[in-house]
């Protein structure tokens, strides 16, 4: 708490902002395609003597060719200029010897009763990869469906924000200039969500700065939407949860907020991880003190192969039910590799190596929605996974959401089957759906006082975008019709990219909690 306040006191605030428009010099441009044209890969590795070895040149090389002969940068900034209102401004933190400029997209929603939300991008993806998000949020299809005014910060170090010193704890510092952002541009009140499963994402960042808002910012953050959060079961430190647990554990029936459900996926990720057979460690930096980036920062800023590479095993990683069109594949390298990958790489390890500091206020837990997947139903996706020559996956996760309760208020759930995958380009509409669960739970808890400040959202400034309208009554209906037209828009959004949104089902019983029980698809 004291750190919190040590931030929040030292913070100074320039209120510039300005739009931005992405432009990337020819000569650089040049300098990519000698670096690909001059790349040397390495020779054909014999049998690998396990098939927890992903060979990756099979899929390297078409990706190769791809690059040189057919990527046109030019085309994807003129896209991204035209289609993504883009600003950046500078905040001044207090370890900080100069302004971390920071890159955003602000998309304001046309319908009266649209709420201000914050989207914090998965680890190691920018803003910019994610920007076919925008109009999910910003314009239903539905006109009962909750719009949201969106804004979606660029981590510090990704794509066009500058890089944190060092010295800084990184996901305090984080979470201190989102809030800020807000802020400045008129939203004293806002809701925040995450895009990715956190089970899956390096040093499990974007979470990391989600709970932090939720728990630190709550006179600004009305709750979160967690997707996938790391939650254990409950235990003797919590007596009173772990006895809630145990009861619905035994019973198998709704009880204390649990449902069958939650039981019966709790079983099965049991018996999954009763298997002997080892797998391979999650990505990520440490053992044995390993959490100096620099080496592989130098390495990947002279390598564009290899920073496809790496973002290659970031992806399969998540273990996607098909693969990211080619093209999808050479923008997210190059919105990595144009600004350099080295403040991605100082993130990553600061992360990694960095613990928070200060207790949760005293007071009211946070209220949030949390998302949950029910692991994969058959052999079907681990077969797809080794035909395509990716890393043998890693045992499903659980998470229960009911295991939640001992450090928030959780207002609102949805279990979702399959993997979560790459959400934000297989399944978007789930991200909606739970972000929409929790603004129906905060408008229905606080009708008469929560609802109103976050609907006088005032911005003060004007960035090209119309003044926020103050409206009497904010509701959100989310139905079956409301969800197949949110599907139907992903789908159409995504298929231009080759990429077509799987069928899925949410799933929920039993609960007294405000569960979003939606046919997707």
């Amino acid at each position: 708490m004291a750190r919190h306040e040590a931030l929040t006191a030292n913070i100074v605030v320039d209120e510039d902002i300005k739009s931005y428009r992405v432009h990337v010099s020819s000569k650089y441009l040049d300098l990519t395609r000698r670096k690909l044209e001059l790349t040397r890969l390495p020779h054909r590795a014999p049998e690998p003597r396990t098939d927890q070895w992903w060979e990756p040149r099979a899929t390297v090389e078409p990706l190769l060719d791809f690059w040189l002969e057919r990527f046109s940068w030019r085309n994807e900034e003129k896209e991204l200029n035209s289609k993504v209102p883009q600003f950046r401004t500078a905040i001044k933190t207090a370890a900080s010897e100069v302004p971390i400029r920071l890159h955003f997209i602000h998309a304001q929603s046309p319908h009266a009763r649209a709420l201000p939300l914050l989207l914090i991008p998965p680890f190691p993806f920018s803003n910019l990869a994610l920007a076919h998000l925008v109009m999910l949020f910003t314009h239903p299809i539905e006109m009962n469906s909750q719009s949201f005014h969106m804004v979606m910060p660029s981590l510090p170090g990704l794509g066009f924000s500058d890089a944190l010193p060092d010295r800084q704890d990184a996901i305090e510092t984080i979470a201190d200039m989102f809030d800020t952002l807000m802020r400045r541009l008129g939203y004293a009140k806002f809701l925040v969500t995450t895009a990715g499963a956190s089970a899956y994402a390096p040093a499990r960042v974007d979470w990391r700065i989600a709970h932090y808002l939720a728990c630190y910012y709550s006179t600004s953050c009305m709750g979160a939407h967690l997707v996938s959060p790391p939650l254990k079961a409950p235990s003797w430190t919590s007596p009173l949860e772990w006895v809630k647990w145990k009861a619905a554990s035994l019973l198998r029936r709704p009880i204390f907020g649990y449902c069958r459900q939650d039981v019966d996926d709790w079983r099965k990720c049991r018996s999954r991880l009763s298997d002997k057979t080892r797998f391979p460690a999650q990505l990520s930096f440490g053992g044995q003190g390993a959490y100096e980036p620099n080496a592989l920062a130098y390495a990947l800023c002279d390598s564009p192969l290899g920073l496809l590479l790496f973002f290659l095993m970031v992806i399969r990683g998540a273990r996607p039910a098909r693969d990211l069109p080619s093209n999808e594949l050479i923008k997210i390298t190059e919105l990595a590799w144009i600004p350099g990958p080295e403040g991605m790489m100082r993130l990553w390890a600061n992360c990694q190596s960095c613990t928070e500091t200060g207790d949760r206020r005293r007071g009211k837990k946070p209220k949030v929605a949390i998302t949950v997947f029910q692991g994969a139903q058959g052999s079907s996706e681990t077969q797809h996974m080794a035909s395509h020559g990716q890393p043998w996956p890693l045992n499903d996760e659980f998470a229960c959401p009911g295991w939640a309760r001992g450090h928030y208020d959780v207002v609102s759930s949805s279990r979702i089957s399959g993997r979560p995958g790459l959400l934000a380009w297989e399944r978007p509409q789930v991200i909606v759906a739970g972000t929409r669960g929790l603004a129906k739970a905060i408008l229905t808890s606080f009708e008469h006082t929560a609802a109103a400040a976050l609907e006088q959202v005032v911005v003060g400034r004007q960035v090209h975008h119309q003044e926020a309208t103050r409206a009497s009554e904010t509701t959100l209906l989310t139905t079956e019709a409301d969800e197949a037209a949110s599907t139907s828009q992903a789908g159409a959004g995504l298929t231009a990219q080759g990429i077509s949104a799987q069928d899925d089902e949410e799933l929920s019983e039993g609960s007294p909690d405000t569960v979003i029980a939606v046919q997707l698809g």
